[in-house]
C-alpha cells in the first residue's frame, strides 16, 4: 500500500512540475523566431562567427508578415550554401540552420492555413521597420483631391 502511495505522489509532483499545454503553432513559430533572432545577434557578436555573418543577408523575421516565406526561403538558402565550408560547421551556424529549416517547415507545411498574416511589407523583414500602407494614404489622397 505504501509503495503504491509513494509512486502515486511521485508521479503527481512530476506532472505538476512539467508544463502540461503543448505548443501550438502560432506559438512555436513565434517562439522559434524570437531564437533565431536572438541566436543571429549573438553570431553577430561573437569573434569566432562574426566572419561567417559577413555573409548572411539581413533579416528581422516577423511571423505576421506574408513576405516570410519568401525571406526566409531565401535566408535558408543562404545558410545552408555558407561560401565557407568551416562556418557551416560551426556549432553556431549548424544550430541556426536547424533552427531557420524547422521555422520555414512550421510556416509553410505545418501550420500553413493556421497562421495569419496581418501586413505583406516585405521592406519590413530587410530593414525592421515598418512603413505605412501606402493603400490607405493613396486613397486618403483621392479622396483629399476631389
Amino acid at each position: 500500500m505504501r509503495l503504491g502511495l509513494t509512486a502515486l505522489l511521485c508521479f503527481f509532483s512530476v506532472v505538476l512540475q512539467c508544463d502540461c499545454t503543448p505548443a501550438t503553432c502560432y506559438s512555436r513559430a513565434l517562439s522559434l523566431s524570437k531564437e533565431i533572432m536572438t541566436l543571429l545577434d549573438k553570431i553577430h557578436i561573437f569573434y569566432r562567427t562574426k566572419a561567417c555573418a559577413e555573409v548572411l543577408p539581413v533579416i528581422h523575421i516577423d511571423v505576421h508578415n506574408a513576405c516570410i516565406t519568401n525571406k526566409l526561403r531565401d535566408f535558408l538558402y543562404v545558410v545552408l550554401n555558407h561560401p565557407s565550408q568551416s562556418c557551416r560547421e560551426k556549432p553556431r551556424m549548424v544550430v541556426l540552420k536547424r533552427k531557420t529549416q524547422n521555422l520555414y517547415s512550421i510556416i509553410t507545411r505545418i501550420c500553413y492555413r493556421d497562421l495569419v498574416f496581418f501586413t505583406d511589407d516585405c521592406e519590413a523583414i530587410d530593414t525592421g521597420r515598418s512603413s505605412p500602407n501606402l493603400a490607405e494614404d493613396r486613397l486618403q489622397l483621392l479622396q483629399e483631391d476631389r
